[in-house]
C-alpha cells in the first residue's frame, strides 16, 4: 500500500457502513424506525458516503434506484462497481486519488459529474453520458487543451470547471474552450460573456469549421450504421435476417474452401431466399397486427369490467349515504344496530358482486390469451404461425432440392473435366488450386460429396433457427400475456379486498348515540 495511507486506515463499503449512512441522512424519527425495521436498499434514492476513508467502491449493487451518490473526500483509486446504478443522475467523486476516467458506461442518465481534485491526466471513456450537463474536473493533471475537444460530444453540457489544471496556464485557455464548446454557459464558476464568445469564435474559426465537417461526416456514418442495425433487428424480428441476397449461399462456401474453387452461384437459390425474406417481412407485420388487435380487445374487456365495477360501487354508495346518516343520528341503540346490520349485509353483497365480476373477466381474458395469434389462416391449426412454418418448410425444401441438383451437376462436370484433363482435351488451362483437386476420380468425388454434406447442414441449421425463433416468439408473447393477466387479477382482487376492508372499518368506527 502507498505511503499515502500510512496514517489512514482504509475502509471498505460493507452493510454496516451503508446502514449507518442511511440512518444518518434520514430525519430522526425515520432513522429510529429504520433501526427497528431494517432498510430496503432498493428504496434509497440518495446516498452520502463522504469522509469515510473508502479505498475501493463496492457493494452498491442493491441500490438500483439510486439517483444521487456522494463518494467525495475518500481515498478511492478507481471508478468501479457502479454498473447497476443505471438511474444515477448526480455523482460526486471529488477529492479522491482517481487517475483514469472509467466504469461509467451504464450511467446513461447522469447529468452532474464531479471529479474535482483527483489525479486524472486525460478526459475520455465517457461517450455514453449524453445527458451530461455539469462536469467538474478542476484540480487534476490535464495538460493539453486538445482534451477539451472531447467534450464537444456532450450537446447538453452547459457548466464546466477546469480550474487548477496545468492547461489553464495557457494564455489562450479561455478562448480555446469557449470556441470549441459554443453552448457552454459557465466556465470555472463564471458566466461566459457574449464578448468572450464572439472573440473566441473569430479567433478559432479556421480550426472549428473543419472540425464541424468531420463531426458531421462521423454523425452521418453513425446514423447510417444505426439505420442498418435497426433494419437488421427488424429482419431478426421477422426471423428472416440475411435472407435478402446471397448470404445463405455464401455461408455454405465460407467454411468449404475446396468446393468454393468449383462453385458457381445458382440464381434460383438466391431467388428462393429473397422470396422467403419478403414473405417473412409481410408475415411479421401481420403478426404484430394480430398482437396489437389482441391487446386492444383485452383493453376493451378490461374497460367494460372497470365500468361495471364503478357502477356497482356508485350504486352502493348512493344507497348507503342515507343509511350512514341514519346510523350516526339514530335515536336508540337498537335502531343503530339494525341499520348497521343492513349496511354490513350490503357490504357483503357488494364484495360478492365485485369478486364475481372479476372472476368472469378473468375467465374471459383466459380464453382470449389462448388464441394468440388470433388470425386462423388454416382451419384447425395454430393460425399464422402454422402457415408461416409451412412456408418455411416449403422454401427450405426448395433450397435443398436446388443444392441436390447443383451437387449432381457439379459432380458430373467435375468428372468430365477430370477425364478431359487426363486426355489433355481441356479448352483452357484451369487454375492451379482446381488442378490440385483433379488428381483422380475418388479425390474429386469425395471433395464434392463432402461439400454437399456441409451445404445441407447449413440449410438445415437455417431452417432450424427460423422455426426455433418463431416458436420462441409465440411462447414469449403468450407467457407475457398470461403473466400480465395473473398480475392484473392479483392486483384487482387486492383492490377489492382493500376497498371492502375500508368500508367495514368505517362501519366499525361509527359511534353509537350513547358514547
Amino acid at each position: 500500500m502507498s505511503e499515502l495511507y500510512n496514517n489512514i486506515e482504509p475502509n471498505v463499503i460493507d452493510d454496516e457502513m451503508l446502514q449507518k449512512a442511511i440512518e444518518e441522512q434520514r430525519p430522526e424519527h425515520i432513522g429510529k424506525l429504520a433501526k427497528r425495521t431494517g432498510i430496503n436498499f432498493k428504496d434509497v434514492t440518495e446516498l452520502e458516503l463522504s469522509f469515510r476513508n473508502i479505498l475501493q467502491i463496492d457493494n452498491l449493487w442493491q441500490f438500483e434506484n439510486l439517483t444521487k451518490l456522494q463518494l467525495n473526500n475518500n481515498i478511492i483509486e478507481k471508478i468501479e462497481a457502479l454498473e447497476s446504478l443505471v438511474h444515477l443522475v448526480w455523482l460526486d467523486l471529488s477529492f479522491n486519488n482517481i487517475e483514469v476516467i472509467e466504469g461509467l458506461d451504464t450511467l446513461i442518465k447522469l447529468q452532474d459529474l464531479t471529479l474535482f481534485s483527483n489525479r486524472i491526466s486525460k478526459i475520455g471513456h465517457m461517450d455514453t453520458l449524453q445527458e451530461l450537463q455539469i462536469f467538474s474536473i478542476g484540480k487534476n493533471n490535464l495538460t493539453t487543451l486538445k482534451d477539451v475537444i472531447y467534450l464537444r460530444r456532450f450537446k447538453k453540457l452547459r457548466t464546466l470547471n477546469l480550474r487548477g489544471n496545468p492547461l489553464c496556464d495557457d494564455e489562450q485557455y479561455m478562448l480555446f474552450v469557449v470556441a470549441h464548446l459554443p453552448d457552454l454557459v459557465y466556465l470555472d464558476y463564471k458566466r461566459v460573456s457574449d464578448t468572450t464568445r464572439e472573440v473566441a469564435v473569430l479567433k478559432y474559426q479556421d480550426l472549428i469549421e473543419p472540425l464541424e465537417r468531420e463531426e458531421a461526416q462521423a454523425l452521418a456514418q453513425l446514423e447510417e450504421e444505426l439505420a442498418k442495425q435497426k433494419e437488421l433487428e427488424y429482419h431478426k424480428a421477422a426471423f428472416v435476417e440475411y435472407l435478402n441476397g446471397s448470404f445463405l449461399f455464401d455461408s455454405m462456401y465460407a467454411e468449404d474452401t475446396e468446393a468454393a474453387k468449383l462453385a458457381y452461384l445458382p440464381g434460383e437459390f438466391v431467388s428462393a431466399c429473397e422470396n422467403l425474406f419478403n414473405y417473412g417481412l409481410k408475415e411479421h407485420e401481420k403478426r404484430e397486427a394480430e398482437v396489437s388487435d389482441f391487446y386492444e380487445s383485452l383493453h376493451g374487456a378490461l374497460t367494460a369490467n372497470q365500468q361495471e365495477g364503478r357502477k356497482l360501487i356508485l350504486d352502493f354508495e348512493n344507497r348507503n349515504k342515507r343509511r350512514l346518516y341514519e346510523i350516526r343520528n339514530a335515536s336508540s341503540y337498537d335502531i343503530a344496530e339494525s341499520k348497521r346490520a343492513e349496511y354490513k349485509e350490503d357490504i357483503l353483497q357488494l364484495s360478492d358482486a365485485l369478486m364475481t365480476l372479476e372472476m368472469l373477466t378473468a375467465d374471459q381474458l383466459e380464453v382470449r390469451v389462448k388464441h394468440i395469434p388470433v388470425r386462423p389462416h388454416i382451419q384447425n391449426t395454430g393460425g399464422s404461425i402454422f402457415s408461416f412454418s409451412l412456408t418455411i418448410f416449403s422454401t427450405i425444401t426448395q433450397c435443398r432440392d436446388l443444392e441436390n441438383r447443383h451437387h449432381e451437376e457439379l459432380l458430373e462436370i467435375s468428372i468430365t473435366t477430370l477425364e478431359k484433363s487426363v486426355k489433355n482435351e481441356l479448352d483452357e488451362d484451369l487454375p492451379a488450386d482446381v488442378q490440385m483437386l483433379l488428381v483422380d476420380k475418388n479425390t474429386i468425388v469425395n471433395a464434392v460429396n463432402t461439400s454437399h454434406g456441409i451445404h445441407l447442414l447449413k440449410i438445415d441449421k437455417r431452417e432450424s433457427d427460423i422455426l426455433s425463433n418463431t416458436y420462441r416468439w409465440q411462447t414469449s408473447v403468450t407467457e407475457k400475456a398470461v403473466q400480465n393477466e395473473i398480475n392484473r387479477n392479483r392486483e384487482r382482487v387486492g383492490e377489492i379486498i382493500q376497498y371492502i376492508d375500508n368500508l367495514q372499518e368505517e362501519l366499525d368506527n361509527l359511534r353509537d348515540p350513547g358514547d
